[in-house]
């Protein structure tokens, strides 16, 4: 796919950093300048504004502790296009006990949008010190390969008259800091989601900054787009059947169709498959898409497969190219840990590859990252949200790849087997 197709697909990105900064506001900004918002929504918005400045931040924060606390707890996704391009936003929370749900939001996104707030910063005082949240969530956004990280310093209208310093000594901790995390910014935007300034309208009062405003700057960053060449790897989710045609019907012949998002690779009519772990093979008969066939498919797009004889398929298997497939039962990972108990070595724990569950422990913890120093250190066990690196071994082999060169692939969650939590992301080295 052309980058010119990939820039013009449309965009999942998150909005991430710390409590407060003004993440809700600024996407109910986008909606309310996009025009995304129904005639009801708005008459409540200003009735309950009472004649002063309407919350934007309401147009995400739906929950009801949401509202009372006036904090983001869950992943909110709103929809927006302009003339240019679709949009699809993800709301994320800020506060650390939230961080699992930053990640389930980092995990689909195309980019993520990580907003600064300039009025929790003394960027008087060189270096200016980042907060750990803005570290966290960059770090963990890179991590999760998200394709393109943009910074937003926000608030800057609280020092209008000083808005040019703030903004060049906060930019400068970021570029510091993006460098030694080895993180490739898309761009740094100072921006007031309350007033506007420089998120889809340029600001008339920061006449010093002649960059791109926040919305010219997503429509043109490009859609992620996996592996499209090499052998084919789908996750398959369901089995259905299902009568292809006029004469099978009233025959019994009920061929099946195997659901699966592909992974990367693509698929014809005419090729050779196996099942894993079964590693039966067969030959695709038809292939289909929103129930329709097809002549291809390829990564990132939902495919059916019509095989050309009955084989045993189940959720949780893998369809992948008929050729040897290499598969492993352990491996090292990167680890972000989201739970309140620590990660142990030793202890057993359910995860998932795709959508296959089986049991696994960690047998190493090799290191830890200080998010403040950005250096590994020795641990023996992870506390919540701290990353590290980890040796896994599992109960049964998997068809693992390293996440940087495939994010379906390469990626496993895992789960307490006690409390059934999600407990953390697992990203194969």
């Amino acid at each position: 796919m052309s980058l010119d197709e990939l820039q013009h697909r449309a965009l999942r990105f998150l909005t991430a950093g710390s409590v407060d900064d003004g993440k809700s506001t600024l996407i109910g900004r986008l909606l309310f300048d996009s025009r995304a918002i129904l005639a009801d929504q708005l008459d409540a918005l200003e009735k309950r504004a009472a004649g002063g400045t309407v919350d934007l931040s309401l147009l995400t924060d739906g929950l009801e502790a949401e509202r009372e606390q006036g904090i983001t707890i869950d992943v909110a996704y709103r929809y927006f296009a302009t003339r240019q391009r679709k949009f699809i936003i993800a709301d994320a929370p800020g506060h650390e006990q939230y961080t699992r749900n930053m990640v389930t939001a980092a995990a689909g996104s195309d980019a993520a949008v990580v907003l600064v707030d300039i009025t929790k910063l003394d960027w008087k005082t060189q270096p200016v010190q980042l907060l750990p949240q803005t570290r966290r969530h960059s770090l963990l956004a890179q991590l999760l390969r998200v394709p393109s990280i943009v910074f937003a310093i926000n608030k800057l209208d609280a020092v209008d008259a000083e808005a040019e310093a703030a903004y060049d000594a906060v930019r400068e901790a970021l570029e510091t800091f993006a460098g030694q995390a080895g993180i490739a910014v898309a761009g740094i935007v100072p921006v007031s989601a309350l007033r506007g300034d420089n998120v889809t309208v340029r600001s008339a009062a920061w006449t010093w900054y002649g960059g791109e405003t926040l919305l010219e700057l997503l429509h043109r960053l490009p859609a992620c787009d996996e592996r499209h060449d090499g052998a084919l790897l789908i996750p398959v989710q369901y089995v259905a059947k299902s009568v292809t045609n006029e004469r099978e019907q009233g025959t019994g012949h009920q061929p099946r169709t195997i659901w699966g998002r592909i992974a990367h690779g693509k698929v014809q009519a005419g090729d050779s498959v196996q099942v894993f772990p079964s590693g039966q093979t067969a030959v695709v008969a038809e292939v289909r898409r929103a129930g329709v066939a097809v002549d291809a498919c390829e990564a990132g797009q939902s495919a059916g497969l019509v095989l050309d004889r009955q084989l045993d398929v189940s959720r949780g298997d893998w369809i992948a190219s008929a050729r040897p497939l290499q598969t492993t039962q352990r491996f090292a990972a990167t680890l972000a840990w989201l739970d309140t108990e620590p990660a142990q070595i030793g202890r057993k724990y359910w995860v998932r590859h795709g959508n296959r569950w089986v049991q696994a422990r960690i047998t190493a913890i090799d290191s830890r990252r200080d998010i403040h120093t950005l250096e590994d250190t020795d641990a023996h066990e992870l506390a919540v949200n701290e990353i590290g690196r980890v040796q896994i071994e599992t109960q049964a082999p998997l068809p693992v790849e390293a996440y940087a060169d495939n994010r379906v692939g390469g990626a496993l969650i895992v789960v307490d087997p006690t409390s059934n939590r999600t407990s953390g992301a697992l990203l194969v080295a």
